[in-house]
């Protein structure tokens, strides 16, 4: 209680020290200590702590979700890349495939005789210089713009110089396996030096031509599935 005495305000000091803490306690939060800061004693948001970790959550849930799509990205991609690298042997089609110089005549005359000896039709064709040509020879490991071999392209293995020949021989009707086993023994640098020199004169010795050859150039075009473009 106070006491006005004129126009002074008296307070009892036993009721000043009361009064004021009262006032303390009113001021401070329940359950929480005077003499402890109220900012220590402050209490949290209780909802804050779960709205954070559901933040964390969706992040998460985010990020993950991104990775999926980015692994699906990346999947459809490598299969864009296979598509356009040409796959050629997933048709259910394993028959080899003979890449060959599109403009050397002798390149085109060793087609046509394959093409002849080869009766059960084992062997399909592609220039070098094709879009097939170019996808397989990568696929082999090599430049897609060199035609200066050869190539016999399997579903699981390639060959160049005279290892295609001689394994192209295999692939034909006789006597021409029988002809390669006896070139076969003879070490692979002779053989190879053998090709190499024919292979480098062929345009000087046996002439090319103006165009591409891309499929089969008889009339009939009997063969015409036989070429891949």
């Amino acid at each position: 209680r106070l006491r006005i005495d004129g126009a002074r305000q008296v307070s009892s000091p036993a009721l000043d020290r009361g009064g004021k803490g009262a006032m303390a306690r009113a001021l401070t939060p329940t359950g929480a200590d005077p003499a402890v800061p109220a900012s220590l004693t402050r209490r949290a948001n209780p909802l804050r702590p779960r709205s954070h970790a559901m933040g964390m959550t969706l992040s998460s849930d985010a990020k993950a979700s991104q990775g999926k799509r980015g692994e699906r990205g990346k999947g459809a991609a490598a299969a864009a890349a296979t598509v356009e690298a040409g796959d050629y042997f997933s048709e259910g089609d394993k028959r080899p495939i003979v890449l060959f110089d599109g403009v050397c005549n002798l390149c085109n005359g060793g087609v046509n005789l394959m093409l002849r000896v080869d009766r059960k039709s084992n062997l399909r064709f592609a220039a070098l210089q094709s879009d097939a040509g170019k996808n397989l020879l990568e696929r082999s490991g090599r430049d897609r713009d060199d035609i200066s071999s050869i190539v016999l392209v399997e579903d699981d293995s390639s060959y160049i110089k005279s290892e295609a020949v001689l394994k192209i021989a295999k692939y034909v009707a006789m006597p021409f396996p029988v002809l390669a086993s006896f070139f076969l023994p003879l070490p692979l640098f002779i053989r190879d030096g053998i090709y190499d020199t024919v292979a480098d004169n062929r345009y000087s010795i046996f002439g090319k031509t103006d165009q591409c050859r891309l499929g089969d150039t008889a009339s009939s075009a009997s063969f015409q599935d036989r070429f891949i473009p």
